[in-house]
C-alpha cells in the first residue's frame, strides 16, 4: 500500500485534495496537520473524510512546519485518536505521553534528516517496545550502506516497520518497502512539494515501478550511477517489462563513487539480477566481472552487466548500439572484416560514449580523429586505438564521412546550441547524435535542412535498451514499446 502525504496551508483546500486522491486510487493519505496555516480544525478534516488517514503534526526539529506550542500539539494528537482515526503518527520521544484508545493504531516514528543513525537495532527496540503497532524511521542516507542496513532492519523485525532512507540515495528503499515487510511506503501527489527528500510521485510509484506487485519472485535490475534521478532508463526498461508481462523491476541506483565496493558486496543480497551502469561506475565495474565480452577490454568501460549466485559478466551496449546504427546507415556488410577501411570520421568528445564509438570505428577500420575539450582524456583515447586527437576549436578542420556527436551539447535545456557549425556540413556526410532528449537536436536540424542521412539518438538509445532487455531477460526486447516510452518521454510538446 502506498501513503500520499498530504500538506496544504487551508483546510478547504485539504479537504478538497484528499477526496481527489481517494478519486484517483490513493488507499491512505497522511494529513500533515503541521502544514496548516491557522488553528486546525480536526472535525472539519476528518469528520467526513473519505478514506482511511494517518494523522501527523511534525515539530520543526523533525522535519515539519508546526509553530504552536507543544502542548498544542500532544493534544491534536490525542483528540485524533479519540476521534477514531486509523492512524496516528507519534514521535518516539513522546510516545509514553500519548496513550493508546480505541482501536487507532499507533504509528511510533523517527526522523533525522542528517544522517543514519550507528544504534538502529537499539533505537528500533525501544521504539518497538513503546506501545508501536508500527516503527517507522526515515533517516537520511549518506552512504549505500544505510539503505542496505535499513532493509534489513525492516526484513527482521517482529513488528511491522517502515524503514525509508530519504534523499535521491535512498529512493529504493521506498520503492522496494513492500518486498521487505513495511505495510506501506509514502509518496507524493506534487511534482513541486515534496514533503521529504527523495520522496516519490504516487503515479510514479504505481504506474512505473508497480509497486504493489513487487514480491519476492520479482527480479530486481536497476541503474548504477551518480547522479541517476533524471535518468529515463527505469521509465523505459519499467514499462518494457509491464507490456511483456514480465515480473521485474528497474530501480534508480544512486551509489557515489566512493561507494562501489559497498554496493557490489551487497548486489545480491538485495536481489539485484542486472545493471545498467552509468558514470561514475563504467571503468571500476570492470573489476566485479567474473568475465565481460572483447568489447569490454578493448573499450575499458562497460555500460551493462548481467547477474546470477555465481557470475557477474560485463557488456557494453553502447558500442552495440553505435554500431548497428552506423552499420545500417553505410549499408556495411557483415562478413567483410574491416569494412570501414576507406571511410573517415570525425568524432566530437571523449567521454564513456566517445570511448564506445570509437573502439567499434577502428574495429571496422574507418580512419578517426577526435576533437575535444579535454586533450588529456583525448589523447589516451587516441594513443590506445590509434586515432588523431585535436582540439576543440579544430574540429572544422577535417572532411570526413561521418560526424558523431558523443558530448551533451544539445541536450536539454541547451537545445539552442549545437557542436558543430551548419555552414560546415555538407550533403555527402552522415550525421549521428547521440544526444536523445530531444531527438531533434539542433545539429540534426541543421544536418536535415541540407539533406544529410542522419541517425539521432532516440535510434541508438533504443538498441542499446534493447540489447539490455535480451541481456536481463533472455527474451528478445519490445521495440515499439521502448520507441514510444522514449519519444513519448521527450516529447517537447508533453514536455512544455
Amino acid at each position: 500500500m502506498i501513503c500520499v502525504s498530504l500538506g496544504r496551508a487551508r483546510h478547504a483546500r485539504m479537504i478538497a485534495e484528499h477526496k481527489h486522491l481517494v478519486e484517483q486510487g490513493v488507499k491512505l493519505v497522511e494529513l500533515r496537520l503541521d502544514y496548516i496555516g491557522r488553528a486546525v480544525n480536526l472535525k472539519r478534516l476528518i469528520d467526513d473524510r473519505p478514506g482511511p488517514v494517518v494523522i501527523t503534526a511534525r515539530r520543526r526539529d523533525d522535519g515539519g512546519r508546526w509553530l504552536k506550542s507543544e502542548e498544542e500539539r500532544t493534544m491534536v494528537l490525542r483528540s485524533a485518536i479519540a476521534s477514531g482515526v486509523e492512524y496516528v503518527d507519534i514521535e518516539s520521544d513522546i510516545a509514553d505521553q500519548i496513550p493508546r484508545y480505541g482501536n487507532t493504531k499507533r504509528i511510533i516514528s523517527f526522523h533525522d534528516f542528517d544522517g543514519t543513525p550507528e544504534n538502529l537495532e537499539d533505537l528500533h527496540a525501544a521504539m518497538a517496545a513503546a506501545d508501536a503497532d508500527i516503527v517507522k524511521i526515515a533517516t537520511m542516507a549518506n552512504t549505500f550502506s544505510d539503505n542496505v542496513r535499513m532493509m534489513d532492519l525492516a526484513r527482521q523485525s517482529s513488528v511491522p516497520t517502515i524503514a525509508i532512507c530519504m534523499g535521491e540515495m535512498g529512493m529504493l528503499t521506498r520503492i522496494l518497502a513492500h518486498r521487505v515487510g513495511a505495510p506501506f511506503t509514502y509518496a507524493t501527489f506534487s511534482t513541486d512539494k515534496k514533503i521529504a527528500p527523495g520522496q516519490l510521485h504516487f503515479k510514479e510509484m504505481q504506474d512505473v515501478y508497480r509497486y504493489d506487485q513487487i514480491n519476492d519472485d520479482t527480479q530486481l535490475y536497476g541503474l548504477l550511477g551518480d547522479p541517476v534521478g533524471e535518468s529515463f532508463d527505469p521509465l523505459v526498461h519499467n514499462k518494457a517489462f509491464a507490456g511483456e508481462g514480465h515480473n521485474a523491476c528497474f530501480l534508480p541506483l544512486r551509489v557515489p563513487e566512493d561507494d562501489l565496493h559497498i554496493f557490489m558486496d551487497h548486489a545480491r543480497d538485495i536481489g539485484i539480477n542486472g545493471l545498467s551502469i552509468d558514470p561514475p561506475h563504467q571503468g571500476r565495474s570492470i573489476d566485479y566481472c567474473t568475465q565481460a565480452e572483447a568489447a569490454v577490454a578493448g573499450i575499458g568501460e562497460l555500460n551493462t552487466m548481467a547477474l546470477d549466485d555465481e557470475r557477474a559478466v560485463g557488456y557494453n551496449t553502447d558500442y552495440r548500439a553505435a554500431m548497428d546504427c552506423i552499420s545500417e546507415v553505410f549499408e556495411l556488410h557483415a562478413d567483410a572484416e574491416k569494412p570501414m577501411q576507406s571511410m573517415s570520421a570525425t568524432v566530437l568528445g571523449s567521454g564513456s560514449l566517445a570511448k564506445a564509438i570509437v573502439w567499434g570505428l577502428r574495429s571496422k577500420g574507418c580512419n578517426v580523429t577526435i576533437a575535444t575539450k579535454d586533450m588529456e582524456q583525448g589523447n589516451e583515447i587516441g594513443l590506445a586505438h590509434g586515432c588523431r586527437v585535436v582540439e576543440w576549436e579544430l574540429r572544422h578542420d577535417f572532411r570526413a564521412n561521418l560526424l558523431v556527436n558523443a558530448t551533451d551539447i544539445g541536450m536539454h535545456p541547451d537545445v539552442d546550441n549545437s557542436p558543430f557549425n551548419a555552414d560546415q556540413l555538407n550533403e555527402l556526410m552522415v550525421v549521428f547524435d547521440t544526444v536523445y532528449y530531444p531527438e531533434q537536436t539542433l545539429l540534426i536540424k541543421h544536418a536535415k535542412n541540407i539533406k544529410c542521412r542522419v541517425i539521432t539518438g532516440i535510434d541508438m538509445y533504443v538498441r542499446k535498451m534493447g540489447y539490455q532487455y535480451k541481456l536481463f531477460t533472455g527474451k528478445q526486447a519490445p521495440l515499439d514499446v521502448i520507441r514510444k516510452t522514449i519519444k513519448d518521454a521527450t516529447n517537447p510538446v508533453q514536455l512544455n
